[in-house]
This record gives structure tokens, C-alpha cells and sequence, in this order.
């Protein structure tokens, strides 16, 4: 998946959600400010996605319904999404990973039927989703900034490496 980056911190019972702004169609840049993350379920949820846009728009209604059926249970709406999105024709072809988050987990969620908890609290989507979650790593472990200002350190080192990330950035806290 390439064209975006988005990271999710979950430090000091604190938990952020950031995403680039940048939208590309080949080797162009169409937009600059575009907004990959929401609040779901009364702000109580936080997801961001990499892909297509469209598709991604699509998840984010069927995950807020999942949420809704399931009251507000993250574990057991991501899991039901993620059955739904691998089982389902239509689905099955929408290319987009989500990351989403409440204030005591996150998962990352895909069309093959994942839905990865990672272990150190960090996790990351998109083009540059692993140079920002190496670079949140090597923070996390080796200075004291709040979640935010780690996170937000981690996506301006991403966006100075990886040409689909940009460096306007949109942040979610929970």
C-alpha cells in the first residue's frame, strides 16, 4: 500500500493517531491537506487508513456500524469487519488497511482477515508506515517526549524520507 502514512503511539495511557495530508495519482501530488483519520462512535474511537479513498470511506461506515451492533466493543467490531471485508465479493477487492484505536487497544485491520494488536503500543500503515514506526521505536526507547510529540517526530522523519508522505500532518488523541 503506498500513498500515505499513518502511525498510532499508545504510550503513558495515552493513545494518538497521525496521518499525512498528501494524496498522489501517479507522480503527482493532487491534494496536500487531505484528512486520513476520524472520531467514531461519540469520539470514544479513533481510525486512520492507507489506500483508496473511496474504499477507505466504505470501511470506516461498515466499522462504525460494527461498532454500533457491537456496543462500542473495538476487539469484537474489528474482528466482525475483518470477516465481513475477507468473506464479502464486493469487499474483497477494496484496497485499504485501517488502524483503529480506543483508549485500551488498537488493532490494524485488512481485507485478507487481520486484526494485529502490536506489542510495544505502536503501529503503522502506508508507504512510509515502517519508517515511521522505526523511528517511533528508537523514541519510544530512547527519550522521554509525551506520545504526541512522539509520534509527530516519527511522521516528519517518515515524510523526509518516503516521497508519498507529506509533512501536514492530522492528529487524533484519545
Amino acid at each position: 500500500m503506498h500513498g500515505t502514512t499513518v502511525l498510532c503511539v499508545r504510550k503513558d495511557n495515552k493513545v494518538v493517531l497521525i496521518a499525512d495530508g498528501q494524496v498522489t495519482m501517479g507522480d503527482h501530488v493532487m491534494k496536500h491537506t487531505a484528512r486520513k483519520t476520524r472520531r467514531l462512535f461519540n469520539d470514544k474511537v479513533i481510525a486512520g487508513f492507507a489506500g483508496s479513498t473511496a474504499d477507505a470511506i466504505s470501511l470506516f461506515e461498515r466499522f462504525e456500524g460494527k461498532l454500533q451492533e457491537h456496543s462500542g466493543n473495538l476487539q469484537k467490531a474489528s474482528v466482525e469487519l475483518a470477516k465481513e471485508w475477507r468473506k464479502d465479493r464486493a469487499l474483497r477487492h477494496l484496497e485499504a488497511l485501517l488502524i483503529v484505536a480506543d483508549t485500551k487497544s488498537t488493532f490494524l485491520l485488512s481485507g485478507n482477515g487481520d486484526v494485529i494488536e502490536p506489542d510495544d503500543g505502536l503501529c503503522a500503515i502506508g508507504s512510509g508506515g515502517s519508517y515511521a514506526l522505526a523511528a517511533a521505536r528508537a523514541l519510544l526507547k530512547h527519550s522521554k517526549l509525551s506520545p504526541k510529540e512522539l509520534g509527530l517526530e516519527a511522521m516528519r522523519i517518515a515524510s523526509e524520507i518516503c516521497i508519498y508522505t507529506n509533512a501536514n500532518f492530522t492528529v487524533e488523541e484519545l
